[in-house]
C-alpha cells in the first residue's frame, strides 16, 4: 500500500553521518525543527540487487513547487499524494533530467565519489550555514515516546525515512508502490538565492509507472531510457508561456526530435500537472528537426509556473520540463529548456 503518512520535514541540520546498518546503511541527518530533534534516514544501498542507488543532484533546482516550500513552517507537514501541490513525483512532476541519474556507490576510496560523501558534504554545507534549511520529502515515523534516536541519541525517537522513489519497486517493495509521494531532500540557501535538490532511486525501479496504483508498467528495471528509444530522444526545448497581445493567448511549445530516424506523433500530446491536454498533429516528426506546437484549451500555461509533460500515444512519458513564474514574466518571450 502507499505509504501512509507521506510529507515533508522543514528544520535545521545540526549534524550528519554515515551509518553502516546490516543490508541497508544509510546516511543520517539531524534536524533540529521548531525545537524538535528529527532524523532523515536516506538510504545509500539496496537490499535488491543491483545494490548501488541512481543518484543524481541539481545544484540550481527551480520549479514552481518552491514558492510554497519555503512558506512552511518548520516541522513535519503531512502533504496528500496528489498532483497541484507539493507531492514530489519523479516521473510526474518533472523535477529533473533522468539521463542526469548516474549509479554512486554508497562507499569508495578518496573523497567527492560516493553517496556517503555527496551527501555529507550538502549537509555539512546546510549546517554551516545558520539560515540554511533543509526540507525532506518521504515517511515520518515517531513520536516514539520513551525511546532515544539510536543515531543520535535525542528523545523521543523522531524522522523521517523511504527519501527516495517510492514507485515503480519489484517483488515485494511493490507494496509501497505509489504516485505523488517520492521522497526527495532540498536545500535552501538563501544569501545568495540558491536551492540545490537531491534526489536517489533504486535500480531495480522502473520509470514507467501506472498513474493510480504506482507500479511498474514495465518488465524490466527502466529508470535509465534504453539506447534508441523515442521516449528519450524527444525532447521539449522551448515554450512560449506569456505570448503577447490579450487573452487567449497564442501559447506554443517546441519539441525536438534527437533520435537518428523519424518518430510518428499520432496520439501523442502535451500534459500539464492537472492532466488538461492538447494532441499533437499526426505525422512524422524527421531526424534532427523541431516541431511547435500550438497549445489549445483545456491546456493552458499559466503565467506563475507549471509543469509540460511529453506522452506518447500509450500515454507514457516522453519528457518533461518545469518552469517558474520568474521565467514566464516577460510578454513575449520564449523561455529555452
Amino acid at each position: 500500500m502507499p505509504l501512509k503518512q507521506y510529507g515533508v520535514l522543514a528544520g535545521r541540520v545540526v549534524g550528519g553521518r554515515a551509518e553502516g546498518e546490516a543490508g541497508s546503511p544509510h546516511f543520517e541527518i539531524h534536524v533540529e525543527a521548531a525545537g524538535t530533534d528529527f532524523r532523515i534516514a536516506v538510504n545509500v544501498l539496496s537490499q535488491d540487487s543491483p545494490s548501488e542507488l541512481l543518484y543524481a543532484a541539481v545544484e540550481d533546482f527551480r520549479h514552481p513547487m518552491l514558492t510554497a516550500l519555503a512558506a512552511l513552517s518548520e516541522g513535519f507537514t503531512q502533504v496528500p499524494s496528489q498532483a497541484g501541490g507539493l507531492a514530489v513525483d519523479f516521473i510526474r512532476g518533472n523535477l529533473f533530467d533522468r539521463a542526469a541519474l548516474r549509479v554512486m556507490p554508497d562507499r569508495a576510496p578518496g573523497p567527492g565519489n560516493d553517496l556517503a560523501d555527496a551527501l555529507g558534504h550538502y549537509a555539512e554545507r546546510a549546517r554551516a550555514d545558520p539560515a540554511a534549511q533543509v526540507y525532506a520529502f518521504g515517511e515520518r515515523w515517531g513520536p516514539e515516546t520513551g525511546e532515544p534516536d539510536e543515531v543520535f541519541g535525542f528523545e523521543p525517537g523522531n524522522g523521517v525515512h523511504d527519501v527516495h522513489m517510492n514507485q515503480g519497486n519489484s517483488g515485494r517493495f511493490a507494496r509501497d508502490d505509489g504516485v505523488w509521494q517520492d521522497g526527495a531532500l532540498l536545500f535552501h540557501f538563501p544569501d545568495p538565492e540558491r536551492w540545490v535538490a537531491v534526489f536517489l532511486a533504486f535500480q531495480s525501479q522502473t520509470w514507467h509507472t501506472d498513474d493510480t496504483t504506482g507500479h511498474s508498467l514495465e518488465t524490466g528495471p527502466g529508470l535509465v531510457s534504453p539506447p534508441g528509444d523515442p521516449r528519450g530522444r524527444v525532447r521539449i526545448v522551448a515554450a512560449l508561456v506569456n505570448a503577447a497581445g490579450p487573452a487567449p493567448e497564442g501559447e506554443t511549445v517546441t519539441i525536438l526530435n534527437t533520435a537518428g530516424e523519424s518518430v510518428g506523433l499520432a496520439g501523442w500530446s502535451l500534459v500539464d500537472a492537472h492532466g488538461a491536454r492538447t494532441a499533437l498533429e499526426p505525422g512524422e516528426l524527421p531526424a534532427g528537426e523541431t516541431a511547435r506546437v500550438q497549445v489549445t484549451p483545456p491546456l493552458a500555461l499559466s503565467n506563475s509556473g507549471g509543469t509540460i509533460s511529453l506522452l506518447d500515444a500509450a500515454g507514457l512519458k516522453v519528457d518533461g520540463v518545469a518552469y517558474t513564474g520568474d521565467q514566464a514574466r516577460a510578454e513575449g518571450t520564449t523561455i529555452v529548456f
